[in-house]
């Protein structure tokens, strides 16, 4: 197959368009495929949902909205962006990280093998053929494709989730999921406010809103153990560290536990004495990242002495912040709720502090759950309040919800919604058993909410076109993962998780967040190194753990 000059010029039949590749998702994974597929002379084209690119940071235009992962570590590694591509803070916004996607997809030229506003609702795989019929909806009407690969990056943040609560309808004011947030954006000046849910969006949220709001309501179930952003704001074209050193930076990603430029220190929490251990926590705290949570003692994720060591730290320094007694033990509690860092960590900047205000609200629906929502605003077990916007900071089926709400079926006819009915299963987290040349990335099983997203994206991406490229040369059609080795790496999965805290602690990471959600651990914890390197060992044995033909 030789090189073309428009991937998008696929022959058409009756209608269809034929291609190699289709490509789901312009977030970090979608357009590093897109460019790189391309680039090997595949005709390929990727679709999406939103309106242009930049994935899940297309539809977080919230107040607040931010990515808690720091510059240069998120973002591509190609000099080609880098040497022209200047940041502004060490923890952009949402529209400078728009801004980002839209010089990336300039430079790469991504536009013309784009096509927006269209979303997959079907997929099913032809096996006289050995293609995929993928069948989407356009603002124009349906639009129906063939390929040789299906490539769904759906990311782990596709599908967002609202609970069932009564009375949804009734509300006189908004109610909306922040992912859904009007581009145009909403005047809250002045308005009653009520944030339902703390996880990272509710403190972003919560925390930028503080000032603008007559009343703020913030709804919490379980604490945030969020830890403070150090920002910092670039002056004069300066940047985090000389692009001279970037090409080493990217280099070292992959021999991090989570795909930074730090890694865990090579001891144990008790191996130091109390003053040592406390001056090497108030090092890591005052990096203002995710240090004190990943580049933290060895231990702090598998001991529960260790663990309980490090929530110890951060409880201190974070009641330090809170002036009333009660507001304090809901936020920080003395004793310990859960494992520290078995749920997902936020950075903070000042959320903590407005609660102090007298117009911003705690509600702890442990004690007073949300019975529902009414005309007015919400009625809890206590009493109704009364609001002119409810935001839903609920959260997402993460990590398997954006695959399954497409119906994707493979030669069976089973869909892959009932294959996961019970429970997920993959190999390394890319290839499902029964659906042939479809690899996803940033999904289950992979290390992708402990893997910082352009690193998983490149390395993830590079593996599966490099398989597609070995296909290519030995003049192979079809590529599926064995059942054997699915349930191996499921096995694994699991395995790795039982040696550490996380499935003590109810979190989306174990499927908790949705009823009737199978319970299981839904990333892989061996880390970044360990899974680049079963990557790296499964192509050196010819794919082992895969049926090629």
């Amino acid at each position: 197959m030789g090189s073309i000059a428009n991937g998008l010029n696929g022959l058409h039949l009756n209608g269809v368009q034929e291609l190699d590749v289709l490509i789901i998702g312009a977030g970090f994974g979608g357009v590093w495929q897109l460019k790189h597929l391309r680039d090997a002379g595949y005709k390929v084209k990727l679709v999406e949902g939103g309106g242009d690119y930049g994935g899940v940071w297309y539809w977080n235009r919230y107040p607040g909205a931010r990515v808690d992962s720091a510059v240069p570590s998120y973002e591509f590694s190609d000099p080609d962006l880098w040497k022209t591509w200047t940041w502004t803070q060490r923890f952009p916004g949402s529209a400078e990280l728009r801004a980002y996607f839209a010089h990336v997809a300039d430079v790469w030229d991504l536009r013309r093998d784009s096509q927006f506003d269209t979303s997959v609702e079907s997929a099913v795989w032809d096996g006289s053929e050995a293609k995929w019929t993928i069948k989407a909806k356009t603002n124009q009407g349906q639009k129906v494709f063939k390929a040789r690969f299906f490539l769904p990056n759906t990311g782990f943040a596709a599908k967002r989730y609202v609970p069932d609560w009564k009375g949804i309808g009734s509300f006189r004011g908004k109610f909306l999921h922040p992912s859904s947030w009007p581009h145009e954006g909403l005047d809250l000046k002045g308005k009653k406010v009520a944030i339902i849910g703390t996880g990272s969006t509710g403190v972003q949220l919560a925390t930028d809103l503080a000032p603008l709001v007559s009343e703020l309501a913030v709804f919490q179930r379980t604490i945030n153990t969020c830890m403070p952003m150090r920002q910092v704001d670039y002056e004069d074209g300066a940047q985090a560290m000389p692009r001279e050193e970037y090409p080493a930076f990217f280099e070292a990603r992959t021999d991090s536990f989570s795909g930074f430029d730090f890694n865990f220190i090579g001891r144990s929490t008790f191996d130091d004495d109390p003053e040592t251990r406390r001056a090497t926590y108030e090092k890591l705290w005052a990096e203002g990242d995710f240090k004190f949570w990943l580049a933290t003692y060895q231990d702090m994720l598998f001991t529960k002495d260790a663990n309980r060591e490090a929530y110890n730290f951060w409880r201190d320094k974070t009641r330090a912040k809170i002036r009333d007694p009660q507001v304090r033990d809901l936020l920080a509690p003395m004793k310990q709720p859960y494992s520290f860092g078995c749920k997902r960590i936020s950075l903070e900047n000042g959320y903590f502090e407005i609660f102090n205000e007298p117009h911003v609200h705690l509600v702890d629906v442990n004690s007073t759950p949300i019975e529902e929502i009414t005309f007015k605003g919400i009625k809890t077990s206590e009493k109704e309040c009364e609001f002119d916007y409810i935001i839903s900071a609920t959260g997402f089926d993460s990590m398997t919800g954006g695959l399954k709400q497409i119906d994707i079926r493979g030669p069976s006819g089973q869909s892959l919604s009932e294959h996961w009915k019970d429970g997920t299963y993959t190999n390394l987290g890319m290839s499902v058993s029964g659906f042939p040349n479809m690899f996803f990335t940033y999904g289950p099983q992979a290390p992708s909410p402990f893997c910082n997203g352009p690193t998983c994206a490149q390395l993830q991406g590079d593996w599966i076109i490099e398989l597609m490229n070995h296909m290519r040369d030995a003049g192979l059609k079809k590529v599926e993962a064995k059942e054997e080795n699915v349930k191996k790496w499921r096995q694994h999965v699991a395995d790795v998780a039982n040696t550490s805290l996380l499935p003590s602690t109810r979190s989306w990471y174990m499927g908790d967040n949705i009823p009737g959600k199978p319970r299981e651990c839904l990333l892989y914890l061996g880390g970044v190194t360990a899974y680049y390197k079963k990557l790296g060992d499964t192509a050196a044995n010819g794919y082992d753990g895969f049926k090629l033909e």
